[in-house]
């Protein structure tokens, strides 16, 4: 069951679960699509892999299975995340 995390973890915007702006790795490490294009150029700086689309939990199901309510709010160290994104951005992220 996804998580649905409900911000950024870069900028903290919030992403509540019906959100169209949430983009989630394969871990559901979970950005928003502005961070995902203009910074992190689609390079997790969690696992190196690609992002998706977060789907959107029907709302009959909300109440039965929540969205996680704790902020995990970690910007991305950009002298660190440079050598990860250098090794990454030129491989398709299915290829990763």
């Amino acid at each position: 069951m996804l998580e649905l995390r409900p911000t950024c973890e870069n900028c903290d915007k919030s992403l509540p679960p019906d959100s169209l702006e949430a983009m989630i790795c394969t871990y559901e490490c979970t950005f928003c699509i502005s961070c995902v294009t203009e910074i992190l150029e689609n390079v997790c700086p969690n696992c190196g892999g690609g992002f998706e689309k977060r789907p959107i939990r029907p709302k009959e199901q909300l109440a039965k299975y929540p969205a996680k309510k704790e902020k995990l709010h970690k910007p991305v160290v950009f002298a660190e995340f440079q050598q990860l994104k250098g090794s990454k951005i030129n491989i398709n992220p299915k290829d990763r």
